[in-house]
C-alpha cells in the first residue's frame, strides 16, 4: 500500500513536470528570471556610487583648491566640470550635475590661518540613492584632503592611534558578490510559488482537477506531487544560476557548502510551494492568482532581511516576520554562502523551515481538500 501511495505521487509528478515542459511561457519565465534577471540585479543597480556628475566652482584658484579639485576622478564621480557660480543653478536645473562643491575667496589663506571658511555643497536630491551615498563621499574626499595639506605646511603630528578598515567576506565591497546571490534567494521563493499555484490553476481551467477526483489518489498524493516536482524545477535552476551565473559570469566566490544551502532550500521550498497551493485554492482563475501572490511575494521578500536588515524594521514587524519562512531562509542562506557557516551554525534556521513548511502544509492540504470536495 505504501508502495502505490509513493508511486501515484511520484507518477502525478512527472505529469506536472510534463505540463511544465509543454507551457513555453513558464519556461522562459523560469531561464530569465535565473539567468538575465540575477545578473541585472547584481550589475545594473548598484549601491555604490558610481559616475556621479559633480562641478566645482573654484573661486580661491588656490594649490588647496586645485588639490580637491582633482582629489574627484572616475569610477566614484566623473571628471569635475570647472564652472562660474552664475552658472550653478542653470546647470542643476538641467540636470548636469549631482553635485556642485562651491570653494569660496580666501579659503586656502583662511584654512591656513586657523579660520573655519564656509564652503558650500549644493546637491541635486531628486536623485536619491546619488545623492544620499555621495554626500559623504564628497564629506570624506574634501576633509581629507585639506587635513593632508594642513599637516603638510603645519608640520602637524599623525594620530597615536590608525583605523584600518579590513572588510570581510566581501574584501572589495564589490555590489555584485551582494546582489546577485541575494536574487536568487530571492527567486526560489518567488518561482515556486508561481510554478505550484499555476499548476493548481491551469488543472482547474483545463478541467483535469476533475479527472483527478475520479482516480483512485488522494489529495494528499496531489499535492505532495506538486510540491515535490516544481521544488524540484526550482531547486535545479537555481542550482545552475549558482554555478555558471553567479560563479562563472559573475565570478561571486562562494564560502559555504552548496549541499547545506540547497537543503535549506529544499526546507523553504516545502513551505512556500505550500503556500503557492494555498492562494491557487482561493483564486478563481490566473488574474486573481497574480493579485493574491503579489500582495504576498512582496511583504515576504522586502521584510526577511534581505534587502533592508532586519534590525532597522520596527520590532513589532521583526517578530511578525519570524512565522514567514523567508526570514529564516534569508538568515541561513546569507550565513552559509556569505560567511561558510556549517550545521552549527544554521541549525535554529533549519528548524523554524521544518515547522513553518508542516503547518503551512497543513493549512493548504485542509483548505485543497475543502476546495475539491466542493467540485466533487
Amino acid at each position: 500500500m505504501r508502495s502505490r501511495n509513493l508511486a501515484n505521487i511520484y507518477e502525478l509528478g512527472v505529469k506536472e513536470l510534463w505540463s511544465l515542459w509543454r507551457d513555453p511561457m513558464m519556461l522562459a519565465l523560469i531561464l530569465y528570471v535565473f539567468t538575465a534577471s540575477v545578473y541585472m540585479a547584481a550589475t545594473s543597480i548598484p549601491a555604490a556610487l558610481h559616475n556621479a556628475p559633480i562641478a566645482i566652482v573654484d573661486e580661491d584658484n588656490s594649490a588647496l583648491s586645485q588639490r580637491i579639485a582633482a582629489a574627484f576622478y572616475p569610477p566614484q564621480f566623473t571628471a569635475p566640470a570647472l564652472i562660474d557660480y552664475a552658472d550653478m543653478d542653470r546647470g542643476m536645473d538641467a540636470g548636469r550635475y549631482t553635485f556642485v562643491l562651491v570653494i569660496p575667496p580666501n579659503f586656502q589663506r583662511d584654512v591656513l590661518a586657523g579660520r573655519a571658511p564656509a564652503v558650500q555643497l549644493n546637491v541635486d536630491a531628486t536623485r536619491m540613492s546619488q545623492a544620499f551615498t555621495g554626500s559623504s563621499y564628497v564629506q570624506q574626499i574634501f576633509t581629507g584632503e585639506v587635513n593632508e595639506f594642513v599637516q603638510r605646511y603645519r608640520g602637524t603630528d599623525s594620530l597615536p592611534v590608525e583605523l584600518v578598515l579590513r572588510a570581510r567576506f566581501n574584501p572589495s565591497l564589490d555590489d555584485a558578490w551582494f546582489g546577485s546571490v541575494i536574487q536568487i534567494i530571492n527567486y526560489i521563493t518567488l518561482l515556486s510559488i508561481i510554478l505550484t499555484g499555476a499548476a493548481l490553476i491551469r488543472e482547474r481551467e483545463h478541467g483535469t482537477i476533475e479527472h483527478l477526483l475520479v482516480m483512485p489518489v488522494t489529495p494528499v498524493q496531489i499535492m505532495l506531487s506538486k510540491v515535490w516536482s516544481m521544488a524540484l524545477v526550482v531547486l535545479i535552476a537555481s542550482f545552475l544560476s549558482l554555478s555558471i551565473m553567479v560563479r562563472g559570469i559573475l565570478g561571486v566566490p562562494i564560502e559555504g557548502s552548496v549541499a547545506l544551502f540547497f537543503t535549506g532550500a529544499a526546507l523553504s521550498l516545502f513551505a512556500t510551494t505550500s503556500m503557492g497551493i494555498f492562494i491557487a485554492t482561493l483564486a478563481r482563475n490566473m488574474p486573481q492568482f497574480g493579485m493574491l501572490m503579489m500582495l504576498t511575494i512582496l511583504p515576504l521578500q522586502l521584510l526577511s532581511g534581505g534587502t533592508t536588515p532586519r534590525e532597522s524594521m520596527p520590532e513589532i514587524v521583526q517578530d511578525i516576520m519570524l512565522f514567514a519562512p523567508t526570514t529564516h531562509f534569508v538568515e541561513l542562506g546569507q550565513a552559509i554562502l556569505y560567511r561558510g557557516a556549517g550545521l552549527e551554525t544554521v541549525w535554529k534556521q533549519f528548524l523554524a523551515l521544518a515547522l513553518i513548511g508542516a503547518v503551512l502544509f497543513s493549512l493548504s492540504l485542509a483548505r485543497f481538500r475543502k476546495t475539491i470536495g466542493q467540485m466533487a
